[in-house]
């Protein structure tokens, strides 16, 4: 079923949302960047405003039309909601008395998800709550969860999606689907449900019928953007090419820019790797445990008795490369790289993931193969 509000009826949909009990998360400027935060109305999104990217570059810049998400991903992911970069698991007295804190159950709805965002949202599902012994409360934020996804019509520079089969258009996983269309008749969100909720949404929401061109034409808009992409990732096997280019000279290379400073593991929206740490009160009576985000380009991370595995930054980026591109499959069933073009963004020297992994298949003498265009 699909159908057409205006902008108006985006501003009520986060009315609604609100009514039901969610806290709505979604863009909205602050700082100088397209950020995420909770949106008490639809006045806070980021209405006229779109974003230039480049490698190690991001700047925002005034759009002539009022489009609401036409821009690509910024600094934060939703990431942060669902795995948050600070949590205190436990305070820890001297008599051994363990208290867990009451957490925060929130029910979160997102607004404007791209689907990059999207298909990061499936990939740490699968990491944080499948297997033997998933965290609850994680588990709980995503059983909990409502969203609306924002169909990709304008992709940046460092967006390569299409590459990763992962947009720009939403296939699965929301509830409501935004496709943004603005022309001589109005500016116009086409809406497709996902579920039930999603349904029961939009029923409180003014809305009419979609007519069939309107439909084809914003369907189309998403189809044109997928060959619009800044950047592509190279069509080859990448498990086994990376694992084929263990030894190549190209690692050399890439240290000699690479600053280690984990940048690309804070922005990308499938990282999850934490590390858990105890603070005493000055009376030594209390202790409490947290747990933050980490990442593999810190020198501790490999740390093994008798010392640290990866001490090189070539054998920290050859490791983070190696695991989102390659072996993630081995563990999750799909690659860990959804195609958003953060790590590329926010990289303070530049490197390009798209161009590090093209230079290896070449190092090794791989052919590409022609990409698939969707239907």
């Amino acid at each position: 079923m699909s159908a057409i509000i205006d902008r108006a009826g985006l501003d009520r949909l986060i009315e609604v949302l609100w009514a039901r009990g969610y806290e709505v998360i979604g863009p909205t400027v602050r700082d100088g960047a397209i950020v995420l935060e909770r949106l008490a109305t639809g006045a806070s999104l980021p209405d006229g405003w779109g974003v230039l990217t480049a490698p190690g570059s991001y700047r925002l810049r005034p759009r002539d039309d009022g489009a609401v998400f036409a821009h690509s991903a910024g600094p934060q992911s939703f990431k942060q909601f669902l795995h948050p970069p600070h949590r205190q698991l436990a305070t820890i007295d001297r008599d051994g008395d363990w208290h867990e804190p009451d957490e925060p159950d929130p029910r979160y709805a997102f607004v404007g998800v791209h689907a990059c965002d999207l298909a990061a949202i499936r990939v740490l599902r699968e990491v944080l709550c499948r297997g033997t012994h998933p965290d609850s409360a994680t588990a709980r934020r995503f059983a909990r969860l409502f969203v609306v996804a924002a169909n990709c019509t304008e992709p940046g520079e460092v967006c390569f999606c299409a590459s990763m089969g992962t947009g720009p258009g939403a296939d699965r996983d929301y509830d409501l689907a935004l496709t943004e269309r603005i022309d001589d008749d109005g500016h116009r969100f086409l809406v497709d449900v996902g579920t039930d909720a999603g349904a029961g949404v939009l029923a409180e929401i003014s809305r009419r019928d979609a007519a069939d061109p309107e439909i084809d034409d914003a369907r189309a808009a998403v189809r044109d953007a997928a060959g619009r992409m800044g950047r592509r990732m190279p069509q080859v096997d990448l498990r086994d090419m990376l694992a084929a280019a263990r030894d190549c000279d190209v690692w050399a290379d890439v240290a000699d820019r690479c600053l280690t400073c984990g940048n690309c593991t804070m922005v990308c929206p499938t990282c999850f790797c934490t590390t858990v740490e105890d603070h005493t009160d000055l009376t030594g009576d209390h202790a409490q445990r947290w747990q933050h985000w980490s990442s593999c380009f810190e020198p501790d991370f490999s740390h093994l008795h008798g010392g640290n595995v990866r001490d090189s930054g070539e054998s920290r980026y050859r490791q983070w490369i190696s695991h989102k591109l390659g072996t993630w499959h081995d563990q999750f069933g799909s690659s860990g790289c959804v195609g958003c073009g953060r790590c590329v963004d926010w990289c303070p020297v530049g490197i390009d993931i798209t161009a590090e992994a093209s230079r290896l298949t070449g190092a090794i003498g791989w052919a590409e193969t022609e990409p698939e265009r969707p239907a």
